[in-house]
């Protein structure tokens, strides 16, 4: 279970966003709900005959935040444990050593922000705390509609994306402690493979019709060799989830783009998050830098969990 959630906020409503599934987890696991405002370096001002040094500029900001988050702590009610810092520096390095200092264990941010966390979804803030922050990243896409802290967001159905190799594996245990808060939950495991292609090359044989019936064969018995192999891997991972009584579905999906099968099968299955580690092998590696993650991000109209491997 989670005990400290951190949410940073930047003042705006898209950031705001993140805030009702960090409260639903902090309250069904008893946790601490830390919310986090970083006010960067800002540069001296001259305005109406008044100079303002550096240090005037940096300590109206941080009062604002810290009137600003009290606000927001009075908002999400008395029913849980809710903390406030106001920090000073980098955003993302800020942020990134006050989850270490303060034992985080999740932290929960808007995919889009404005003013510190501008550009939030291909900002390099998200990506420098997805690349830094060794623990579980749960980003949450803002809607249109204005926050509701009263929302209990329920993610009934968990896309859970697997490549076959253990370091991927290492976010089903920050999955599954979501899972474990939200009713009937069932987990929906996902292998994308890629599409066999031949290597290039002339067509031989006494025809060209029989030689390509031949090659079509070979391309049939390959693909369906990994795709049994990456179902069989499922079925696996599968039993050791079912022995602790959760609810598992498997499906191995054949695509050259593995973002767009993800966000297919989220879609298809009504999924309410999508969880997956940011580094991996064949369809999913290099998520942290690559374009896998930031499509899923891109495209995903749910949450979606995600966490750098801690190194070993």
């Amino acid at each position: 279970m989670y005990r400290k959630v951190m949410v940073p906020l930047d003042g705006s409503t898209f950031a705001e966003h993140a805030l009702p599934l960090a409260r639903s987890i902090a309250r069904r696991s008893g946790a601490e709900l830390h919310l986090v405002a970083v006010v960067p370096p800002l540069s001296a001002g001259y305005t109406e005959g008044v100079f303002f040094t550096t240090a005037d500029l940096e300590a109206e900001a941080v009062e604002r935040q810290e009137a600003y988050l009290a606000g927001v702590r009075e908002r999400l009610g008395e029913d849980l444990k809710v903390t406030t810092s106001v920090l000073e520096g980098d955003i993302a390095t800020c942020l990134c050593a006050h989850a270490a200092s303060r034992d985080v264990e999740l932290v929960a941010m808007a995919t889009h922000g404005r003013g510190p966390l501008a550009r939030f979804w291909l900002g390099s803030v998200a990506d420098e705390v997805i690349r830094h922050a060794h623990l579980p990243i749960l980003l949450v896409r803002p809607e249109e509609e204005p926050v509701d802290l009263t929302r209990e967001p329920d993610p009934h159905k968990v896309v859970l994306c697997l490549d076959g190799t253990d370091l991927a594996e290492r976010i089903i245990e920050p999955a599954v402690h979501i899972a474990a808060l939200m009713p009937e939950v069932e987990f929906v495991l996902v292998r994308v493979i890629k599409p066999v292609i031949p290597a290039p090359g002339g067509l031989e044989g006494p025809t060209v019709e029989d030689e390509v019936q031949h090659l079509l064969h070979e391309i049939q018995v390959v693909q369906e060799g990994l795709f049994r192999e990456a179902e069989s891997y499922l079925r696996e991972v599968a039993s050791r989830l079912r022995a602790r009584g959760l609810r598992v579905s498997v499906r191995v999906a054949i695509d050259e783009r593995p973002e767009e099968a993800i966000l297919h099968e989220a879609e298809a299955s009504g999924a309410g998050l999508i969880a997956l580690e940011t580094h991996g092998r064949g369809g999913l590696a290099r998520l942290v830098l690559g374009s896998v993650t930031d499509k899923v991000l891109r495209g995903s109209h749910v949450p979606v969990l995600v966490q750098r491997p801690v190194p070993v």
